[in-house]
């Protein structure tokens, strides 16, 4: 996985569910869904949109499943993967 994966991760995380900069201190182990109370369901299509947005990406539905959003890291190789 590549840092910048990472880094884009972090960033969008803090951005989309308004975190205020905590989001810069989450590890690849830090879990997401379930564990964080911004991180619902609008909040996984909101994270979607702004990759798709800012990356310049195509997430299809049949992609995302709950191992996707289950940590930082899973994200991030998601990402990872998708960034080519």
């Amino acid at each position: 996985m590549s840092t910048d994966a990472l880094h884009h991760v972090l960033r969008i995380l803090d951005d989309v569910l308004s975190l205020g900069g905590r989001a810069q201190s989450f590890t690849r182990e830090t879990p997401l869904v379930g564990a964080l109370p911004e991180m619902d369901s609008m909040a996984v299509v909101s994270l979607m949109t702004a990759m798709e947005e800012q990356l310049g990406i195509s997430i299809h539905d049949d992609e995302i499943d709950g191992d996707v959003f289950a940590t930082v890291g899973s994200l991030a190789d998601f990402l990872s993967a998708k960034l080519g």
